[in-house]
């Protein structure tokens, strides 16, 4: 990641890579005979590629700019993934002939696919995740104002039961940046500890705190499976092994034995 480029630098980038691909392109068809000419392609494929990656570390930052704003640590590795998912995918697709600035073009397809996995982490739905987008909308649109339940109702069209559930969901999702790092972003867990290792009051704990999902939330903390595998291990969708997941995550937190908990996963 380094500092954004500006409009200019950007403009300057893009002739370089469409050379570069056209070199590739040509140099992938292998009936470049003459020598000269092939170096020549060499250079420009590899100047191309050199000016792509330029571009992608210079708007890196709108990743990790996004992830933060939906109330997650930067270091979540399937948030930090589906937005650099997102910028390759505007580089591939980006036109510099529209007249738009690169940045500007990343920005939706960042915020794109950085949704959708706020979307699988939490467990929503899609109406739920479009509702809590327009809510933040509108919230900001209402800046410094506090928005009451009724009003949210009203400008987004739902019941005033939804609008409250819509409202919870929300500061739910923005409270992750503040809750501790073990139990809301596993990522930062430093390694994979063996149920065998763990002492005996911390099993007993968590497997009547989680039930039967104590084996997923168990391998999810600690990285010994991928969110994926733990689903298909288990027979449902990823979407379902999240939200199983967060309701132990929430009865850990909720629980007389949270505080010790805590300490014993900060040891790990």
């Amino acid at each position: 990641m380094i500092a954004p480029l500006g409009a200019e630098e950007e403009r300057k980038l893009h002739p370089v890579i469409q050379r570069g691909r056209e070199a590739s392109e040509a140099l992938a068809k292998g009936n470049v005979s003459d020598s000269v000419k092939r170096r020549r392609l060499l250079r420009q494929r590899q100047e191309g590629q050199e000016a792509e990656s330029l571009l992608l570390q210079a708007t890196c930052g709108l990743v990790r700019t996004r992830v933060v704003e939906r109330g997650y640590h930067f270091g979540n590795e399937d948030l930090e993934a589906a937005g650099i998912e997102g910028l390759v995918n505007a580089l591939r697709r980006f036109d510099p002939e529209q007249g738009t600035r690169f940045s500007t073009y990343a920005n939706y397809w960042i915020m794109k696919l950085v949704n959708q996995a706020v979307q699988q982490q939490a467990g929503l739905s899609d109406s739920e995740m479009r509702l809590i987008l327009k809510l933040r909308k509108l919230e900001r649109l209402s800046s410094p104002k506090r928005l009451t339940k009724h009003e949210v109702a009203d400008s987004l069209g739902i019941t005033l039961a939804k609008a409250t559930e819509v409202i919870q969901m929300n500061r739910e999702l923005v409270s992750r940046r503040f809750q501790p790092a073990e139990f809301n972003d596993v990522t930062d867990t430093k390694q994979p500890v063996d149920v065998a290792e763990a002492p005996t009051w911390v099993i007993d704990s968590l497997r009547r705190l989680c039930g039967d999902d104590f084996d997923a939330f168990w391998q999810y903390t600690f990285h010994t499976m991928s969110l994926d595998e733990i689903a298909r291990k288990n027979g449902i969708t990823r979407q379902g092994m999240t939200k199983r997941i967060e309701r132990c995550r929430r009865a850990v937190r909720d629980s007389d034995e949270a505080q010790r908990l805590q300490a014993w996963f900060d040891q790990q």
